[in-house]
């Protein structure tokens, strides 16, 4: 039986979580794109703000605990972008703004850097 050392599995965990976390921005990107083609707060709007500010107050929980394993500057850098995005996705919300595609353009930057 062919044991894996305990660097290849947390390597494997890695991956893993980075190939999730590339998934959910997409999805993220996708509902933010279908809102922009939209005019005013419809349906699509209101579904990207909502699953935008879960996914990012759930990113910001996790750089926030302290068994991250990141940088500590790139950690903050990323809770900078992720404060940004939900007020972003509030002033949406509030119809103060429509600014998906700068919450496009980040997250995009945020998702090709993940490798």
């Amino acid at each position: 039986m062919y044991q894996f050392a305990y660097a290849e599995i947390m390597e494997e965990g890695v991956a893993v979580s980075k190939d999730r976390e590339k998934q959910v921005l997409d999805r993220s990107i996708a509902l933010l794109q279908a809102a922009k083609e939209k005019d005013g707060y419809t349906r699509e709007a209101i579904e990207a703000v909502y699953f935008t500010r879960r996914l990012w107050i759930r990113f910001i929980e996790d750089l926030r605990a302290p068994d991250n394993q990141l940088n500590e500057e790139l950690r903050a850098n990323l809770i900078s972008i992720g404060i940004w995005i939900l007020n972003e996705t509030e002033k949406i919300r509030k119809r103060e703004s429509s600014n998906f595609q700068g919450i496009i353009d980040i997250t995009t930057i945020i998702r090709d850097g993940l490798k």
